[in-house]
């Protein structure tokens, strides 16, 4: 019994000890200041004109603004659609971003898996990367540094190549199979 007292206590001490860290690190944590942060799920963002949010984050939704956004905007799997200012970075996966006449990112846009349009006089203050989508501007859109846009096909040509090579297999191994039983009768 002593010894089995003995082996429990440094093992009681070490949980001790880290309950007492948990509990000085949770009573000592500075609070997020999020005040200005919308994160959605499944909700659409909507900022009206004269309206201000800091960071928009949206899954299965999408993110209008028709006034300000002061830093990010994240979206997958839903669209980001501007009518005013993002003074920072655009970043969608899986959706479409639209930016309307007079529209700004003041940094980066980034779309993966969908299409970009830019209006007349938008602009993207960076760089404007579209990869494996689709980019329609207007003449006098522009954009700060570099544009690259990676069409869809670099993306899913292999992946038809690669189908259409497994397809031609199981069926030629199909059709050898049903001769050989054909031979057999």
């Amino acid at each position: 019994m002593s010894r089995l007292l003995h082996r429990a206590f440094p093992l009681f001490g070490r949980l001790a000890g880290l309950a007492v860290l948990v509990l000085i690190t949770a009573v000592t944590a500075t609070p997020a200041r999020a005040a200005e942060d919308v994160v959605h799920f499944g909700n659409s963002i909507e900022v009206g004109p004269n309206q201000h949010i800091h960071d928009a984050v949206c899954f299965f939704c999408s993110v209008n603004i028709h006034g300000e956004a002061g830093h990010d905007i994240v979206v997958f799997f839903g669209s980001v659609h501007i009518d005013g200012k993002a003074e920072h970075d655009v970043v969608d996966f899986f959706g479409d971003v639209r930016l309307e006449d007079g529209s700004s990112i003041r940094h980066d846009l980034v779309n993966f898996f969908g299409s970009t349009w830019l209006g007349a006089d938008a602009s993207v203050g960076q760089d404007a990367v579209v990869m494996f989508g689709s980019l329609h501007e207007e003449s006098s859109a522009s954009v700060g540094k570099n544009q690259v846009v990676q069409p869809g096909f670099v993306f899913w040509g292999p992946f038809l190549v690669i189908f259409l090579v497994v397809a031609l297999v199981v069926r030629e191994t199909r059709r050898s199979r049903h001769m050989r039983m054909l031979r057999g009768y």
